[in-house]
């Protein structure tokens, strides 16, 4: 594959009917919208170099705008038409890498069907017996308590 470039006029032309439209905030408190391009430039460049999310270029929108979208968009399939739109045939590898990076997170349910499907561990014999007394050290001082002589 060739470096990564942010995608240019014709590429945007053709990926931005793809795009779901982000409805503007009607009241007006709060940020506005980032701007979709560059909201996907800067997800395609986090998945062109590997790099993590926070280690985004400035000049991109933030980390955690980025990264919601890009959830938004792989959980819908909006970003494998775009991969595909945008790169063809290498979308695949692409977005495969993608997804080995991300984090799954189970809901409770997953979680306990997992845990009866897998075999109970055996019990195993601790490595270390318990811990040996220790020897009482004498005083330094010469007496036996701490306060005993104290003036």
């Amino acid at each position: 594959m060739t470096p990564y470039r942010d995608i240019n006029d014709e590429e945007w032309q053709r990926v931005a009917p793809l795009l779901p439209e982000l409805r503007p905030r009607t009241e007006l408190r709060g940020r506005p919208l980032a701007n979709t391009r560059s909201v996907l430039n800067g997800v395609l460049w986090v998945m062109y170099s590997g790099a993590t999310w926070s280690a985004m270029p400035r000049k991109y929108p933030s980390y955690q705008t980025c990264h919601r979208r890009f959830k938004a968009w792989h959980e819908s399939g909006v970003l494998k038409r775009v991969m595909d739109q945008l790169y063809g045939e290498a979308s695949a590898e692409l977005c495969t890498m993608m997804e080995s990076r991300m984090r799954i997170h189970a809901s409770p349910e997953e979680k306990a069907a997992r845990a009866e499907a897998a075999p109970a561990a055996p019990a195993k014999s601790p490595l270390y017996g318990p811990a040996a007394p220790q020897p009482a050290v004498p005083s330094v001082f010469g007496f036996a308590g701490p306060f005993k002589q104290a003036a």
